[in-house]
């Protein structure tokens, strides 16, 4: 997935968080709705500046939008749990296991 999309991605998954539509975290950081929904599609890439507002208006450090390694594909992810998960000892993969089951009950 290219930077955009991915950026884009992360904006939406963290406005959601914070309970904000997209019409309402527009209207905060003042622009078009339009032009926030090309921005989570991926189409736009936001300026420094607003960027800044976003991330202030979420309360978080601007270097949080760019977390987006979690966003890889389902294929992706699991080939790198499991690369993970190869190296590591039984005890180690057990607690991951219990973490694992923990989440998804």
């Amino acid at each position: 997935m290219d930077t955009k999309k991915l950026l884009g991605e992360r904006i939406k998954e963290l406005r959601k968080k914070k309970g904000f539509t997209q019409d309402k975290l527009a209207e905060i950081v003042e622009i078009d709705s339009k032009h926030l929904s090309r921005i989570e599609c991926g189409s736009n890439f936001p300026s420094l500046e607003l960027l800044n507002k976003i991330s202030t208006t979420l309360e978080i450090e601007p270097n949080v939008l760019f977390s987006t390694s979690h966003l890889k594909d389902k294929k992706t992810l699991v080939k790198e749990i499991n690369s993970i998960l190869e190296k590591e000892n039984l005890e180690s993969i057990r607690s991951f296991y219990k973490i694992l089951i923990g989440l998804v009950d």
